[in-house]
């Protein structure tokens, strides 16, 4: 069942990347998830749209803009080395959220009364178009997909549709091939992450046919607004994926309760817990919990020395604006506190 769902996900999502200049893969990413490691997610993607990428070009291979090509492709390659290595060593997770939050603040725009590109409009630079090109290989090594990102450059040299849909395969397409052998590499490619990637290239084959005949029908000004449209709905996928993603493999929890004369907010990541302390009369503190041989050696039995015949003792390093104190805390076998310290 998953494979029909990601087989009828993906005719729709490249049908829209017709209509918007991209964002496909984005909206694939969560679906990929659930069938494939989030290490292999960008296998599939690729393939995938790498195939896409083939098809645009031969619908529309003279719609293409050499000029931004000759300067951002030769960088995105050198993004997508970097991207890859990295891939072996971070996880996506990260660079999700943060491609989330980016994508979720583009809404703005959606509203905004805005003219239509021209081509007299003031391009970016052909330095800027060397950055852009690094990024975008970057984010599409570390993810599979950078989507509708940058649509904002092509808008901005005033291309039209066309060749905005032209000029990102013609980008893209080299980009997916090194891609593919990289994972493949890094170990990264499975047979499953192919088959799946080739469940996506049929839909996304079959969607850019489709699109070609409805594309010409929309004009530049509603191709911008859905562009940024389909920008924060991919934002909002991913930012759920993220933070989902983060909640299984971290556990994390935000606790604010009132305490005598102040606030208490404490934050756990995994198995550290930090926490921040407000009160009226000393201001704020930021506390984190260590190991009592993380202290020196007469802290350490000043702690010890305090000792109650406690089954576990907690110490906290307390941060205040003018000093740097510590606390211990003494629990019995049943977790209850006996007693609490504090010294310098």
């Amino acid at each position: 069942m998953i494979y029909l769902n990601i087989l009828v996900v993906a005719f729709f999502a490249f049908a829209l990347s017709m209509i918007c200049g991209g964002g496909a893969g984005l909206l694939l990413i969560p679906i990929l998830g659930y069938a494939l490691p989030a290490a292999q997610v960008p296998v599939a993607l690729s393939i995938g749209t790498s195939v896409s990428s083939v098809t645009k070009l031969y619908l529309f291979f003279r719609q293409i803009n050499w000029h931004i090509v000759r300067h951002f492709l030769p960088f995105a390659l050198v993004g997508v080395l970097v991207g890859a290595w990295l891939l072996s060593y971070l996880s996506p997770i990260y660079i999700e959220l943060c491609m989330a939050v980016f994508l979720v603040s583009n809404l703005p725009y959606i509203f905004k009364k805005t003219s239509v590109p021209s081509k007299t409009a003031s391009p970016f630079s052909n330095h800027f178009l060397k950055l852009i090109g690094f990024l975008a290989g970057f984010i599409s090594a570390l993810t599979g997909a950078v989507g509708v990102l940058f649509n904002a450059v092509y808008l901005r040299y005033g291309l039209s549709k066309e060749e905005i849909v032209a000029t990102r395969a013609a980008n893209e397409i080299i980009l997916h091939l090194v891609k593919i052998c990289l994972y493949a590499s890094f170990s990264l490619f499975t047979l499953k992450a192919f088959y799946i990637g080739m469940l996506v290239a049929v839909a996304a084959v079959a969607a850019t046919y489709l699109m070609k005949y409805v594309l010409p029908k929309i004009s530049i000004s509603i191709f911008s607004k859905i562009g940024y449209g389909a920008m924060v709905f991919s934002g909002v996928i991913l930012l759920n994926s993220a933070l989902i993603s983060i909640h299984e493999a971290h556990n994390p929890s935000f606790h604010v309760v009132r305490v005598s004369k102040g606030y208490d907010a404490s934050f756990n990541w995994d198995d550290l817990i930090y926490s921040i302390e407000f009160k009226y009369s000393e201001g704020f503190e930021f506390e984190s919990i260590i190991r009592l041989t993380d202290l020196d050696q007469i802290r350490q039995d000043y702690v010890r020395a305090q000792d109650v015949s406690a089954h576990k003792i907690v110490i906290e390093k307390v941060y205040a604006l003018k000093k740097i104190s510590y606390e211990a805390y003494y629990y019995d076998s049943s977790n209850s506190l006996i007693k609490s310290i504090q010294f310098r």
